[in-house]
Order: C-alpha cells, then sequence, then structure tokens
C-alpha cells in the first residue's frame, strides 16, 4: 500500500479551476482532500495570493516516486511552466510524505522541505488527519502549535470553495 499526502496550491489563472483539475485526476485513489485555503506567497511575495489544498491519497502500485511523477504531470495538465523558483504558478503539487519514507534525494526530499514550518501544509492536512505526523519531525498538531501565531492567522479558509464533491 502506497499512502501519500499531496500539497495542491494555485496563484495563477483559474486558481479554483486547477486545484479542481488535480483533484479529479487523484480521484480514483482519493482518500480525502481538504477544504480550500488561501494564503500569501511564501519565498518570492511578489506575486498573487494561493488557493491551497492537501489530498491524502492510496494506491498499492505507486511508491513516492511514481506520486511525485504523477503529480508532475497534473503540473503539466495545468500549463505549469517553471521560471522561478518559488514563483507564480498553475499548479503545484507537492509530495509532502509517503508511508513515513525519508528521502535526502535532492529531486524528492522527504517529507517535503518545509513542511514542520509551513502553516499552510500543517492546517489543512490536520483538518482531514488530526493525527498526521511528519516523519521525523514529530506530530503535526505539536509543530503547528510552536509556529507564530501570525503564520496560522495567515491561512485563511475559503468555505465558498469546496473541492470534496468536484
Amino acid at each position: 500500500m502506497s499512502r501519500a499526502v499531496l500539497s495542491l496550491g494555485s496563484n495563477l489563472g483559474d486558481r479554483f479551476g486547477y486545484l479542481t483539475l488535480a483533484v479529479d485526476g487523484l480521484r480514483p485513489w482519493l482518500v480525502a482532500v481538504s477544504s480550500v485555503y488561501e494564503t500569501a506567497p511564501w519565498g518570492v511575495e511578489e506575486q498573487p495570493d494561493f488557493l491551497n489544498a492537501i489530498c491524502v491519497v492510496d494506491d498499492p502500485e505507486r511508491d513516492h516516486w511514481a506520486w511525485l511523477r504523477f503529480g508532475q504531470s497534473l503540473e503539466q495538465a495545468a500549463g505549469r511552466v517553471r521560471e522561478q523558483r518559488w514563483g507564480p504558478r498553475t499548479l503545484d503539487v507537492d509530495v509532502v510524505t509517503v508511508d513515513g519514507v525519508l528521502s535526502d534525494d535532492p529531486e524528492l526530499l522527504l517529507p517535503h522541505p518545509g513542511t514542520p514550518d509551513r502553516a499552510t501544509v500543517l492546517i489543512p492536512w490536520l483538518e482531514i488527519d488530526p493525527d498526521a505526523e511528519v516523519p521525523g519531525r514529530g506530530s503535526a498538531a505539536a509543530l503547528l502549535a510552536a509556529l507564530p501565531a501570525a503564520d496560522r492567522e495567515g491561512v485563511r479558509l475559503r468555505p465558498d470553495l469546496g473541492l470534496k464533491g468536484s
């Protein structure tokens, strides 16, 4: 069995449409999908706000590399162009964790770098998995509680946008 946590983000064009494209592409393996959240950009701050969500997926045929490649194919379907690190994008699909695998391969670092420090990942993940663990780092709830209040408050629920039934 290969259970993965994937982070979805979009800040260009039809942001919600791109998240929907990703969730629909993942639908055969979808275990859970979070609500949609809006967040300020991270890294390069001179760009539009992001819509973010987390998906938990499960497929006994895929390992962590297969989830990476599938996420990249979803990004390509959304017309993503990689011009600038942390720059604007139609769709970003990050592999957060897969079955607790730890990887220091530069192409696929697991857990995804920054996960323990990003409320944009932790809040939606905890919404659908309150017992979430970041491999090698501990409880997602404890990691979130340790973040500055401003980081947590910067993750704004968008109840008007729902992916669960898309």
